[in-house]
């Protein structure tokens, strides 16, 4: 059994809200949400980019789309991922917002108890276990690749002037994305965390400001709701969303 919450948030200096994110095969754009899901299940962040056309439109399609999945071996998870991507670029071209897109991080539990990370973009999956979090997904990002290349330390990495220049993503009429997927060792045992965000969320937290707030003592959707408000206040200039996802050993 996945208990699963998650809470979104246009956040303090957006007029709208472009993030969304999903759960089981319920989509929320708009406050928080809570349930127990039973395995096969997908729980995922999509951001719409920022600046391109109907941003919210592509991430509420997007999870639509994914939430059809039924994870299991015989998916081909990439290609499911592609044919989101290509409608997203027809839906666009059809209805003249030739360039709407979001990013998509994702987390996928088989019937078996097998586990994936499906990530395009830059919004992130971290696993915290035993007090501390790590980060599964990868940032599809022109920062992230100054950094492994070695051009910016990690403290040039959180605050660079093009920390927004992403690749690909879900939707764009010039080039496919490349859909990093992943299982997850081991899968999920008792007690772990799964979070996925948005960068509204991990620009401005840092791993160990999650980790605190993971730690305390508190409901998980109390938790994520106070890792947001301080992702805010702490001057994040986008949406917020965050998801939890937490294994429970069945009764």
């Amino acid at each position: 059994m996945l208990y699963c919450c998650g809470i979104t948030d246009k956040g303090a200096v957006c007029d709208h809200n472009e993030d969304a994110f999903l759960i089981g095969k319920t989509v929320t754009m708009d406050g928080g949400t809570e349930s127990s899901e039973k395995a096969p299940v997908i729980a995922a962040v999509a951001d719409g980019v920022a600046g391109e056309a109907s941003g919210e439109v592509a991430s509420k399609m997007a999870l639509e789309l994914l939430a059809a999945i039924k994870p299991s071996p015989k998916i081909d998870y990439e290609e499911r991922i592609l044919d989101i991507h290509y409608t997203l670029q027809k839906y666009g071209s059809k209805h003249n917002t030739a360039n709407m897109q979001t990013t998509l991080c994702a987390l996928a539990v088989e019937e078996d108890g097998r586990a994936l990370m499906i990530n395009v973009g830059d919004s992130r999956m971290y696993l915290y276990r035993g007090g501390k979090a790590r980060q599964l997904s990868r940032d599809q990002s022109l920062v992230q690749m100054l950094y492994e290349q070695g051009h910016i330390t990690p403290e040039e990495r959180l605050g660079h002037a093009q920390k927004n220049v992403i690749f690909p993503v879900l939707g764009n009429q010039m080039e496919d994305p490349m859909p990093q997927i992943s299982v997850i060792e081991g899968g999920l045992v008792h007690g772990d965390i799964i979070l996925i965000c948005s960068d509204g969320l991990s620009d401005s937290l840092t791993l160990g400001e999650i980790e605190d707030s993971l730690a305390e003592p508190k409901r998980l959707p109390k938790r994520l709701a106070d890792m947001a408000e301080r992702a805010i206040t702490n001057g994040s200039n986008d949406n917020v969303t965050v998801v939890g996802i937490t294994y429970l050993k069945d009764d």
